[in-house]
């Protein structure tokens, strides 16, 4: 197809070079700006990929901090309870690697994160992330390879925390009712009220 970009030269040509911040502001470890960031997170997008180069972006949360930090070069993140497809969880152990971008409500600028990964179920790593509520029934153990604050730009542009952008949730049928249509399973009508208060027990 005409119009598409092949080469590493090709791409550059449309971009300058970045600014020499852009490039050194990435650490290879966890500095006080970054687990000050990490404890104030209470959400964070959990990517991998399989050995057949299969990409997946998971969403996680829970309280701010949910997310332990034992060192500079550690991090522990809880396996909440989910759908069970365990497809992030496949995904670690088959190529051990991650993204994570951490946000903070309010804050405009992310944390990113990219290491090594595995799955642990060491009774001190379901000890540390044991909320009170629960322990999780194992936890990813991340070896941090790279980090670096990402600049505010996308979340200015999509207005993310403001107020007035926000969508009420009517504006889109239940997640229930999206799915009956997207594959034909027909379950009993779940109004948007009553998911929360089924999903309330697995927060």
């Amino acid at each position: 197809m005409p119009h598409l970009l092949h080469t590493d030269a090709e791409l550059r040509q449309l971009y300058a070079q970045p600014m020499e911040r852009a490039v050194r502001k990435e650490i290879p470890a966890l500095d006080v700006h970054c687990r000050r960031f990490i404890a104030l997170s209470p959400f964070l997008v959990l990517s991998t990929g399989s050995a057949d180069h299969q990409l997946d972006a998971s969403p996680r949360g829970g309280a701010p901090g949910f997310v332990q930090v034992p060192d500079d070069h550690t991090l522990l993140l809880p396996d909440a309870p989910g759908n069970n497809r365990l497809d992030s969880l496949q995904n670690i152990l088959a190529t051990g690697q991650v993204g994570l971008l951490f946000m903070v409500p309010g804050v405009d600028e992310t944390l990113r994160v990219n290491g090594r990964a595995v799955l642990s179920t060491d009774p001190a790593d379901i000890a540390a992330c044991d909320d009170g509520r629960r322990a999780p029934k194992l936890v990813l153990r991340v070896t941090v390879q790279a980090a670096y604050l990402h600049c505010a730009k996308a979340f200015m542009r999509s207005r993310l925390w403001d107020p007035a952008a926000r969508v009420e949730r009517s504006v889109l049928p239940t997640i229930g009712q999206m799915i009956a249509d997207q594959t034909g399973l027909q379950v009993a009508p779940e109004s948007q009220e009553q998911m929360v208060r089924r999903y309330a027990a697995d927060l």
